[in-house]
């Protein structure tokens, strides 16, 4: 069992310190995943990785009801994917509003590639799309996450959800087809 599991139970029994205890030893992996994140924004982008990893550490720890279900190292890596994830459609909706009325343009679907592409627009679009795919499943939708907003390799994604990669692929397919669809449903108006 590694230090951070341990940490873990120990974070889901209530114990106040092992929060405290927990950043040290997932601050680099957090920190490699958000500077990647970052590299795949457009340039311009006024949010800095550490300044991402902070912002979500501030809101998975002051969170008793997140911290409650950390019982594994896939838990907690979605947690602070969907921490991530949230903070930057935040941010894209701030940027989005200070150009009164967002300056939507046409998106071409067929050229977005959903695991690399964070613009503005296409990130608030897929936000929305993503929280229509959870009602639908759950567990594409998290792929999802830890794919697109925190930056994950497939293998990588698929070992924090405790999928078999075989099935992560699979999964990535289905909702990146899934999300396409809504998009182009919702660009036209549909």
């Amino acid at each position: 069992m590694s230090d951070v599991t341990r940490i873990l139970e120990r974070v889901q029994q209530g114990e106040a310190k092992a929060a405290e205890e927990l950043l040290p030893l997932v601050y680099d992996e957090l920190r490699r995943l958000a500077h990647h994140k970052m590299s795949l924004l457009p340039p311009g982008h006024t949010l800095q990785a550490t300044a991402l990893v902070h912002e979500a550490w501030l809101r998975l720890s002051g969170d008793q009801a997140a911290r409650s279900s950390w019982d594994s190292r896939g838990h907690f890596f979605s947690a602070a994917a969907e921490a991530m994830r949230r903070i930057l459609v935040e941010q894209a909706r701030r940027k989005a509003a200070r150009r009164h009325g967002g300056g939507m343009r046409r998106v071409d679907l067929d050229d977005v590639d959903l695991a690399e592409e964070t613009n503005s627009d296409v990130l608030l679009l897929v936000d929305e799309a993503l929280d229509r795919l959870t009602a639908v499943d759950s567990q594409a939708a998290q792929l999802v996450k830890l794919r697109f907003f925190v930056g994950l390799p497939n293998a990588q994604a698929a070992e924090m959800l405790g999928l078999a990669e075989r099935t992560a692929k699979r999964s990535w397919a289905y909702a990146r087809a899934w999300l396409l669809r809504e998009l182009k449903k919702e660009i036209r108006g549909e």
